[in-house]
């Protein structure tokens, strides 16, 4: 799809968001279009069913299929599979940058932090279905700086059950901290703290 059609879109199917994870669902990206979603077995959504923005707000509602074999209920816990709550969190910060790039943002993503967690149920392998609903408080925009912002709210529900809530998740996509020529060492090649 070209730029103008990705910026329209509501939703996103899988397939989409490998494309969008290997650099190639955007034919006519523009320069600094450098966000990407992680691949599996990190990509923790499958499709995202439905995304708006109203100013510098908007909403996101996401699923993920659970798996019998997913990766982490194979050594997390050995008779005892759980999904690690903060894989959740993880897919909230996902969406977050992938709305930064859907409403125009440029740069490479990177997960700043969150307010509040709170985890009151769990995900196991005989569920079915995890649902993402985040609803973006703030998306700001700072040229001069390079950069972007969205803080978002959201809930996990598996299987129509709430079990995680967290507050102030935040995103930010920045210019020139991409590493395409990973792993030969480059300016890009260390990491450490950024400069604010």
């Amino acid at each position: 799809m070209n730029y103008a059609e990705f910026l329209e879109r509501k939703s996103f199917g899988k397939e989409e968001l490998l494309a969008f994870g290997h650099g190639s669902l955007v034919s006519d990206a523009p320069e600094r279009f450098e966000a990407r979603l992680p691949l599996p077995p990190m990509l923790m959504i499958d499709r995202i069913q439905q995304i708006h923005r109203e100013g510098s707000r908007g909403r996101i509602v996401a699923e993920r299929d659970v798996a019998l074999d997913d990766w982490f209920f194979q050594c997390h816990f050995l008779g005892d599979p759980v999904q690690p709550g903060c894989l959740g969190v993880d897919g909230v910060w996902q969406l977050l940058g992938f709305f930064i790039a859907w409403s125009g943002g440029l740069g490479a993503g990177r997960a700043l932090g969150c307010g509040e967690v709170e985890f009151f149920g769990q995900v196991r392998p005989h569920d079915r279905l995890i649902r993402y609903e985040v609803d973006v408080r703030r998306y700001t925009e700072m040229p001069r700086a390079g950069a972007c912002l969205v803080i978002g709210d959201a809930t996990l529900l598996v299987d129509d059950d709430p079990i995680y809530t967290i507050r102030g998740a935040r995103v930010g996509t920045f210019r020139d901290i991409r590493y395409p020529d990973y792993p030969n060492p480059s300016e890009q090649s260390r990491g450490g703290r950024m400069e604010r």
